[in-house]
């Protein structure tokens, strides 16, 4: 199996910031290059078990993703070559395939979660009180139902601690009503054109966080984009009323760690190996067929 790569620093160029997945350094000219580590978190806690080589799948996926919905929203990605990078060549080697160049931009702190399916956090509470993020839905619903529409359902950024799912009333309220609608129909623009992209792929796409930044005036995607570290993925062959699909994500993780007793406090307990080789297959899966229906969307794209 390839060794993990937990975390980095690079001699000649300043760390910006360590993030739950990975390290953002400063290149000093408008532009970051982001290192994903092979870290993986669960409920907001870094665990202390990381999974070999898929930091640079993630990279990869955001990199297809990046240049797919293009289109619909500009992103901050400039490249994945770091040829002209002063780095060492252990350094190199180490970042091989799990690093990218984007331009720096200043994040709106806030988690755009679009929802086309009811699970996760939005099952919990809509099976006590009707309601998704404080908002009413209609009645009847079952665990991995399909909602009427899909729902923008925001949280608010914490660099400490769990982000604070809130109603999309309170994020008018908080961050201004413009920004605010701006935000929601970008983010439901991406992931209705995402979620088509999955059905081609054999997926459902029930729900996907996003994160968006500034430059200048401009409203840009950032982050990662639609990878099974931030998105759930479902087989559409298995997919049915009441019963959550088996997990093409980090899904498989969170039910590990339910089981397990602990308590989602620090420190989280170590992931047994057969749980490690079964996420990193499913991720495996899900690149692999996205990649193959993104291949075909253009061929099609070509020939007309």
């Amino acid at each position: 199996m390839t060794r993990a790569l937990v975390d980095i620093e690079l001699e000649r160029i300043p760390l910006s910031w360590r993030g739950k997945v990975r390290n953002s350094f400063d290149l000093g000219d408008g532009r970051l290059l982001i290192v994903a580590t092979d870290r993986i978190s669960a409920f907001d806690v870094i665990l202390p078990t990381a999974l070999p080589g898929k930091g640079a799948l993630l990279n990869r996926l955001s990199s297809l993703w990046f240049a797919w919905t293009g289109h619909l929203l500009p992103n901050h990605f400039v490249s994945t070559d770091v040829t002209g990078l002063p780095l060492s060549d252990e350094e190199r080697g180490k970042l091989a395939g799990r690093a990218m160049i984007v331009q720096r931009a200043s994040r709106v702190d806030v988690e755009c979660v679009v929802r086309g399916y009811v699970a996760g956090s939005a099952w919990e509470e809509y099976r006590q009180t009707g309601t998704i993020h404080g908002e009413a839905v209609q009645s009847g619903l079952k665990k991995a139902s399909k909602l009427p529409t899909p729902r923008f359902t925001p949280a608010l950024k914490h660099d400490t601690g769990h982000d604070e799912n809130i109603s999309r009333a309170e994020l008018r309220q908080r961050i201004g009503l413009e920004l605010a609608e701006r935000l929601e129909g970008n983010s439901l623009a991406l992931y209705r054109a995402a979620a088509g992209l999955a059905r081609k792929a054999g997926f459902v796409l029930a729900d996907t966080k996003l994160e968006f930044g500034f430059i200048g005036n401009r409203l840009i995607l950032i982050d990662e984009a639609l990878t099974p570290d931030s998105s759930r993925y479902w087989d559409t062959s298995a997919v049915q009323q009441g019963i959550e699909p088996p997990a093409f994500d980090k899904q498989i993780v969170r039910d590990w760690l339910s089981r397990s007793g602990w308590d989602k406090q620090p420190p989280a307990p170590h992931l047994p190996p057969e749980v490690i080789e079964e996420t990193l297959q499913r991720y495996q899966e899900v690149e692999r067929r996205l990649r193959t229906s993104m291949s075909n969307v253009g061929e099609l794209a070509g020939d007309g």
